[in-house]
C-alpha cells in the first residue's frame, strides 16, 4: 500500500469538502463568471458563514454511491447495476441525494426512473436511451470521487471502477470525465507534481474525445500564458463554452475549468480550488474535484486552517438513513481506507481494523489535526483544537484552552449527535437525520488537565441535551486532576420520547475572581456504545426539511396531529430511523388504520429496496414481508382487524428470527438470514391513510 495511505484519504476527503464549500455560495444560474469577479475579486476564502454547512450532492454521490461495495460487490468485481442498485436503495425519490430536475433534464433524475422502471445499468445512462446532450452533463465527474479513494497508486483501476459507476447514469464525455479524475486521484497518491498526475489521468482517456480536446488546449493555453488564468478563462468561454454545449450543465466547459485550475493553481491546493470556484460555471463540483486531487496530492499540511478548520470533520448528507446522514470525516475515511486495502488484497494494519467500529461512535483523535466535529457553547471560555502532546492511548487527542474562567463560568465541549432545521442556515437537498446516540447507551470519555494558573481545578460533568427543548441532563460534578487522566463515564438517560442533540462534559471554573483558571484540558478516546433503548413521543417531534423528526420519509404525505404520526399515501410510502446497524431489537408502536389494507413496521431496513416490513395486510390477514429490491410475502395468518381500530404491534428480530405480535400476543414468526441488521420504521404497501403513535425500541 501506498506511503500514509490513510492519512492522504482523510486529506483528499477534506479537500474535496472544502472545494464543495467554497465553491457552493457561488453556483450558477444566480451567479456568473463577472457576477463573482465583480462582487468578490480574487477570492481567498469562504465567501459565506453558514452555522453548519447542509448537505450537497457533490457528496453525498461519493459516500453512498461507494456502499455498492458493501451491498453487492462484497467479493468480486464491481458492475454498473451493483451502482445502480445504490442509487435506488439510498435515495428518497424526489428528495435530496442530488438535483431532481425532471425526466429528461437533471441527468441523474433521468437515470433513477430509468432504473425505477426497469431498465439497467449501464443503458440507464446510455446515450441510446438518453440521447448525447443529457448523457455528457458533469454528473458522470463530480460522483465519483471515492473511487479514485480506494485506488491508491492504481490510475487504471481507479479509471475502471469511476467509468463503471458513472455508467450509471452518464455516457460519452460523462465516462471520460469519470476516468480522468478517478485516475488523478489515484496518481496523487505517488505525486504531487501536477503535469505527472494529469499525464497519467489523460493517458485513460480515448485518443480522439472531445474531453481530451478540451485539456490539450488548455495545456496549450498554459504553456504561451502560465501567469494570466483569466484569460485562460476568456479562450474558454470563446472556443469551449455553454453557448457550445447544451444542457443544464455540460462537462466539457467544465473540464476545461478543472485542467486551468489545476495547471494554473500550481500544486497549490489554495489557489486551485480558489481559481475553480472563481471561474464560474459549476463551481462547487469543479472545486470539489480538484479539491480532492490536490488534498491527497499536498496531503493534510498542504490545506490551510482557514479553509480545513469550518469543515470540523464533519459534514451532513441527504441520503435514506438518518444515521448514515451524519459523517464523521475521520470515521469515514478510515471505512474508505478499508475498503481500498481490500480490493488492493492487503491485509489493513490492526489499529485501522480495531479503530472502525460500525454502529458505534468511537473518536480517537488519531489523524493529525482531527477534531472530530466536536464544538463549545462559549469560545470566550474555550477554545478547541488537536494536539499531539497528550494522549491517552495513540498519539493525539483534542485540546480544550480553558481561559479565563472563575466560579460558576461554564463552557460546554460536546458532539452533536442529532440535527434540527434551525441547526442550517439553508435547506441545500433537504438533509434529515435519526441520532447517533440514545438513551440506554453508554458514554465514555478520557479528561487531562494541565492548568497554568488558578488556585481551584475546575470540574466537569458529563450530560446530554435533548433537542425539543434545549434542556441539559447533568451527570454529576467531577473535579479535574492535575496532570491526570480521569475516566469519565455514563449512561444516557431516558429523554421521555425526545432526541440527544449534544453529548459531552459541561467544564465549569471553581477559582475566584482574583485567580482567574488558565489552562488546558485534553479529551480523548470518546465513545458510545451499548444497547439503546428509547422511545420517539410524537408529541415532541417537529416538520423539518419537509419530514418528520426523528424521520426520513420515502413517498407519502406526512403530518403530526392528534398525538400521532399520520400517513396517507397513493403508492408504497416509508419513514426510516434509527441506528442503521441496530442488529437485534424489538420494536414497537400503536397502530391505527383509518383506510386501504396495509399497515405496516419496518426492521432491518437497509435502505429503500432492502429490509423486512409486517403488520396489517390485506383480506383481514396479518403478514411479514421481505424487501429485497421488491416485496415478497415470508409469512401470513388470518387476522380480522377493523379500521379506526388501535393495535399494539411488535416486530422482534433476533438472529435470522422474526417475530410479529399484536397486543401483547405472538402472532407470526419466520426465519430469514437475508438482513442481520438496519434501521426500523413504519409506513404501507398501498394506498390509504394510517395513523402510528409513540415508538418504542430496545436492542437485545
Amino acid at each position: 500500500m501506498v506511503d500514509r495511505y490513510l492519512e492522504k484519504v482523510y486529506a483528499g476527503f477534506l479537500g474535496m469538502n472544502i472545494g464543495i464549500r467554497l465553491g457552493a455560495p457561488v453556483e450558477p444560474t444566480i451567479w456568473t463568471y463577472e457576477r463573482i469577479r465583480d462582487t468578490y475579486g480574487d477570492i481567498t476564502g469562504y465567501v459565506k458563514e453558514y452555522k453548519n454547512f447542509a448537505a450537497d450532492d457533490d457528496a453525498n454521490g461519493p459516500v453512498f454511491f461507494l456502499r455498492a461495495l458493501y451491498d453487492d460487490a462484497r467479493d468480486r468485481p464491481l458492475t454498473a447495476q451493483d451502482v445502480a442498485r445504490a442509487w435506488l436503495n439510498y435515495a428518497r425519490e424526489g428528495v435530496g441525494l442530488y438535483w431532481w430536475g425532471g425526466y429528461g433534464v437533471s441527468t441523474e433524475h433521468t437515470a433513477y426512473l430509468n432504473l425505477k422502471n426497469g431498465i439497467p445499468a449501464p443503458q440507464s445512462g446510455s446515450i441510446e436511451q438518453n440521447g448525447l446532450i443529457l448523457a455528457e452533463q458533469i454528473g458522470g465527474q463530480i460522483f465519483i470521487d471515492t473511487w479514485g479513494l480506494v485506488s491508491p497508486g492504481k490510475p487504471h483501476e481507479a479509471a475502471e471502477l469511476g467509468q463503471t459507476a458513472a455508467s450509471v447514469s452518464h455516457d460519452g464525455n460523462g465516462l471520460w470525465g469519470a476516468r480522468f479524475f478517478c485516475a488523478a486521484i489515484a496518481k496523487a497518491f505517488e505525486t504531487a507534481d501536477i503535469r505527472t498526475i494529469m499525464d497519467a489521468a489523460m493517458a485513460e482517456l480515448p485518443e480522439k474525445c472531445t474531453y481530451r480536446d478540451v485539456m490539450e488546449a488548455v495545456k496549450a493555453f498554459h504553456r504561451e500564458s502560465p501567469g494570466d488564468w483569466r484569460a485562460c478563462r476568456e479562450m474558454l468561454e470563446r472556443d469551449w463554452g455553454y453557448d457550445k454545449y447544451q444542457g443544464v450543465c455540460h462537462i466539457i466547459p467544465n473540464a476545461g475549468v478543472c485542467a486551468m485550475a489545476l495547471l494554473y493553481g500550481g500544486g497549490d491546493f489554495a489557489r486551485t480550488v480558489e481559481i475553480a470556484t472563481m471561474a464560474g460555471w459549476d463551481t462547487d463540483c469543479n472545486a470539489g474535484n480538484v479539491g480532492t486531487v490536490l488534498g491527497v496530492a499536498r496531503g493534510l499540511e498542504g490545506l490551510p486552517e482557514k479553509y480545513r478548520g469550518p469543515i470540523n470533520d464533519g459534514i451532513v448528507c441527504s441520503g435514506i438513513s438518518g444515521y448514515l446522514n451524519i459523517l464523521d470525516i475521520p470515521t469515514f475515511c478510515k471505512e474508505t481506507a478499508l475498503l481500498g486495502y481490500r480490493l488492493a488484497g492487503e491485509e489493513a494494519p490492526a489499529a485501522l481494523r480495531e479503530s472502525v467500529k460500525l454502529g458505534e461512535v468511537h473518536f480517537d483523535f488519531e489523524l493529525p489535526g482531527s477534531t472530530h466535529n466536536f464544538r463549545v457553547s462559549d469560545s470566550f471560555f474555550g477554545a478547541l483544537s488537536h494536539s499531539a502532546k497528550h494522549a491517552y492511548a495513540g498519539t493525539g487527542s483534542l485540546r480544550i484552552l480553558l481561559d479565563r474562567m472563575v466560579r460558576g463560568d461554564q463552557c460546554r465541549v460536546f458532539y452533536k449527535p442529532f440535527y434540527t432545521r434551525e441547526d442550517f442556515s439553508d435547506e441545500r437537498y433537504s438533509p434529515v437525520f435519526s441520532p447517533t446516540a440514545y438513551p440506554g447507551q453508554t458514554v465514555s470519555l478520557k479528561l487531562y488537565l494541565d492548568q497554568w494558573s488558578g488556585n481551584e481545578t475546575p470540574g466537569a460533568a458529563p450530560y446530554v441535551r435533548t433537542a425539543s427543548d434545549k434542556a441539559l441532563h447533568l451527570q454529576g460534578y467531577r473535579k479535574l486532576v492535575q496532570g491526570e487522566w480521569i475516566d469519565i463515564t455514563f449512561t444516557i438517560p431516558d429523554t421521555q420520547g425526545d432526541q440527544v442533540d449534544e453529548v459531552g462534559v459541561v467544564l465549569e471554573g471553581y477559582a475566584p475572581a482574583s485567580c482567574k483558571t488558565l489552562g488546558m484540558v485534553y479529551l480523548d478516546e470518546f465513545s458510545i456504545t451499548g444497547p439503546a433503548a428509547y422511545t420517539i413521543a410524537m408529541a415532541k417531534q417537529k416538520k423539518n426539511f419537509a419530514a418528520i423528526t426523528p424521520f426520513s420519509m420515502d413517498h407519502g404525505a406526512w403530518d403530526l396531529y392528534g398525538g400521532t404520526l399520520n400517513l396517507m399515501r397513493q403508492e408504497p410510502a416509508f419513514a426510516y430511523t434509527g441506528n442503521y446497524y441496530a442488529r437485534d431489537y424489538v420494536f414497537s408502536a400503536p397502530v391505527t388504520p383509518r383506510n386501504g389494507d396495509s399497515h405496516l413496521l419496518l426492521c432491518r431496513a437497509q435502505g429503500a429496496q432492502r429490509g423486512y416490513a409486517a403488520g396489517l395486510g390485506r383480506e383481514g390477514r396479518l403478514v411479514i414481508l421481505k424487501n429485497d429490491f421488491g416485496f415478497s410475502t415470508l409469512a401470513e395468518c388470518d387476522f380480522d382487524w377493523k379500521k379506526d381500530t388501535v393495535y399494539q404491534l411488535e416486530l422482534q428480530c433476533r438472529g435470522e428470527e422474526l417475530t410479529l405480535s399484536v397486543d401483547g400476543k405472538p402472532c407470526l414468526t419466520v426465519r430469514d438470514g437475508a438482513f442481520a441488521y438496519g434501521m426500523f420504521g413504519c409506513g404501507s404497501c398501498g394506498m390509504g391513510r394510517t395513523s402510528f403513535g409513540d415508538m418504542a425500541f430496545r436492542e437485545l
